[in-house]
């Protein structure tokens, strides 16, 4: 018997064994292995389930834009590392990150919840410790994805700037100018996530097809029309233009930049209630993204390094983005530039929209929960709407509001990226070492997408991965810190988890739900 036959009968005889009744599931289009999940991870299905695997991986792959994150955020690594540092950094992470994809994958099968990293944390700790660490861990995996968002607006609206300053060199940055922007992209994100919310799968289908079709209109200019590269200074090479002791040290703390770009594996795990067939679907979605957009990321920071020309002069490019002046240097011309840069642009706004979705999701479902101030508001659902309207609306009032930041200083802003890395990465490694902890203890639940044999092994290199990665995350640019160059994000990570502390202590206690209390698991 297969193992598709006999996930099936499993899920057939433990649904009428609990009577569970399909035909509620089926107007919101789940499955009967999706009813089965939810039954056992004592949830009701209330958001319609409307993703397939095409949307899925779509939703997956606009999100992380790796290609596009990959040139945005070029001028990290290299002022740390050159183009040396920032291929063999980006390969690096990309192997690393595969460890954290497929360990995430696992984790989703066994728990398709929009939960995530949370519920996981909660479902498989050792008892005495599960209520605070899935409370503490939820404040994280919040905290990282809403300032993500922030910051990844904040990236669309310098390129618009950084445009503006091509086409008209005598316009000035202001600051105000990327907060309205950071707002109004936002706004523009909004809308897809609610008026259009019915449509976003097929959003999400058409999407991937401009990101892959984008990825060859940037390509193939610069294969065509760039200049040649030294293929042993591109490999070999390492610029140190922090000023760290070693250019070992000034590698490493260029990873910033390929952490950022391919971060994002549960990104579509915060859908899962929304995803038909999830507990297979999902982690299949998830690994195909890691797989398709790890290797156009590749391709395309190969072609960048041999395409650039000189390193050190377009990083001090006035658009502010070292790969806008080497499209210039590659096009010599403003609107060959324009051109290429706008389908970034498009690209990384609708990254923005799935953000969005994915924000709204994981705060509405710790809402749930009771984890967050105002829980019972952020966590309604309209009838009708069957999508988390105030988790959305919310979302969009937070990221507006940390866009004022802007106004007051820059540097503070530029620390929120560093901050949703740091968190992100956070709540990878509290769950992923929850993970091996559980499988010590002994088998997993069942699952219909394993690593088998090499979970365990598979867990420990994400984990030792992501503690190296996580430490230099919080390195400033430059060793010569002044209130200029400090990375802040430390400081901010440090007052948000005292906070969360404080009002577990003070409220959580009391209100938060630890989904281990709802779980129901057969084994």
């Amino acid at each position: 018997m297969s193992l598709d036959e006999t996930t099936k009968t499993y899920i057939e005889t433990t649904s009428a064994e609990h009577g569970i009744e399909l035909q509620s599931v089926s107007q919101l289009g789940g499955t009967l292995a999706d009813e089965h999940e939810m039954r056992i991870l004592g949830r009701t299905q209330q958001l319609n389930r409307n993703f397939r695997f095409i949307s899925t991986l779509g939703f997956a792959c606009t999100l992380m834009s790796t290609w596009e994150i990959s040139l945005m955020t070029s001028f990290f690594s290299l002022f740390n590392g050159g183009t040396a540092g920032m291929i063999w950094g980006y390969l690096f992470v990309w192997m690393g990150y595969m460890l954290v994809f497929a360990s995430m994958a696992e984790m989703a099968s066994i728990s398709p919840t929009s939960g995530g990293q949370y519920h996981w944390v909660s479902e498989f700790s050792p008892p005495g410790i599960q209520r605070f660490m899935s409370y503490i861990t939820g404040w994280v995996s919040v905290l990282g994805w809403q300032v993500g968002l922030a910051s990844l607006a904040f990236l669309v609206g310098t390129m618009i700037q950084g445009l503006l300053v091509l086409n008209n060199p005598d316009y000035v940055f202001e600051n105000w100018h990327g907060t309205l922007l950071v707002i109004a992209i936002t706004a523009f994100c909004i809308i897809f996530n609610t008026f259009l919310a019915k449509r976003l799968p097929m959003v999400e289908g058409l999407i991937l097809i401009v990101h892959v079709l984008g990825f060859f209109a940037v390509l193939i200019p610069l294969w065509v029309l760039g200049p040649r590269g030294d293929p042993k200074q591109v490999f070999t090479e390492f610029l140190n233009l922090g000023g760290w002791q070693t250019d070992g040290l000034s590698f490493m703390v260029g990873l910033l930049a390929p952490v950022y770009t391919l971060i994002g594996a549960d990104s579509a795990v915060h859908m899962a209630e929304e995803i038909k067939d999830a507990s297979v679907v999902l982690p299949r979605a998830i690994m195909t993204a890691a797989t398709v957009n790890g290797s156009m990321g590749f391709i395309m920071t190969i072609t960048f390094c041999f395409t650039l020309g000189s390193a050190f002069d377009i990083i001090l490019s006035p658009t502010g983005y070292p790969f806008i002046q080497a499209f210039f240097n590659v096009t010599k011309s403003n609107a060959g530039t324009s051109i290429m840069t706008a389908i970034i642009i498009v690209n990384i706004t609708s990254a923005c929209i799935s953000t969005v979705a994915t924000v709204s999701r994981q705060t509405w479902s710790f809402a749930r929960d009771g984890g967050l101030p105002f829980s019972s508001f952020i966590s309604a659902v309209k009838p009708g709407w069957n999508i988390p309207l105030n988790a959305v609306l919310l979302t969009f009032v937070i990221t507006a509001l940390l866009s004022l930041i802007n106004i007051g200083s820059v540097t503070a802003f530029h620390a929120i990226g560093s901050l949703a890395v740091n968190a992100i990465l956070g709540t990878y490694l509290i769950s992923f070492t929850i993970m091996i902890l559980r499988r010590f203890r002994g088998p997993l639940p069942p699952h219909r997408w394993s690593l088998g044999k090499y979970g365990l092994f598979v867990n420990l290199g994400a984990v030792a991965f992501l503690l190296i990665v996580w430490v230099f995350v919080f390195f400033p640019l430059t060793p010569a810190v002044t209130p200029e160059t400090m990375n802040w994000s430390i400081l901010m990570f440090g007052a948000t988890m005292l906070f969360a502390v404080v009002y577990y202590l003070l409220v959580g206690k009391k209100t938060y739900k630890a989904p281990v209390d709802l779980v129901k698991r057969d084994d």
